[in-house]
């Protein structure tokens, strides 16, 4: 799985002129599935992300984590993450297919929700607008095929 998460004061995401989710103070989460992930690679990668410790403390350092500062995650799918540069036209074979993406996606979302979470989200596959209010800016990338 590859995610880009950046802490965000707010953001939403819009579905056919909608607003399908929306958060305060947490974080972005643009999720990309890819075809080897399984459900220990769901639960593995949003345990990271939940833990994750980006928010100042009253020191002004990184060192609080999403639960600390009572934060939220709005998750996007995002298999565009996949892409394959080699040419001008990205590619995303490389991409896990519909089948096998959504439960993962829909698994690492639970995963969060389990942790005590407020998870918005948006629909997966669908033309989504995404807006956000950038925090510092702070903008994490996670692959799970590297060390986490």
């Amino acid at each position: 799985m590859r995610a880009v998460v950046t802490r965000v004061s707010s953001a939403s995401v819009t579905i056919s002129g909608n607003i399908n989710g929306q958060i305060g103070r947490g974080f972005l989460v643009l999720l990309g599935v890819g075809p080897n992930d399984t459900e220990e690679t769901a639960d593995r990668l949003a345990e990271k992300i939940c833990n994750l410790r980006v928010f100042e403390d009253e020191n002004g350092k990184m060192n609080r984590s999403l639960e600390q500062v009572g934060g939220a995650l709005l998750v996007v799918s995002q298999f565009t993450l996949y892409a394959d540069t080699s040419s001008r036209r990205p590619g995303f074979t490389g991409a896990a297919k519909p089948d096998a993406a959504i439960p993962l996606y829909e698994r690492f979302m639970a995963h969060c929700r389990e942790r005590g979470f407020d998870v918005q989200h948006g629909e997966f596959g669908a033309d989504m607008q995404v807006d956000s209010r950038n925090d510092g800016p702070v903008t994490i990338l996670f692959d799970t095929e590297r060390p986490l």
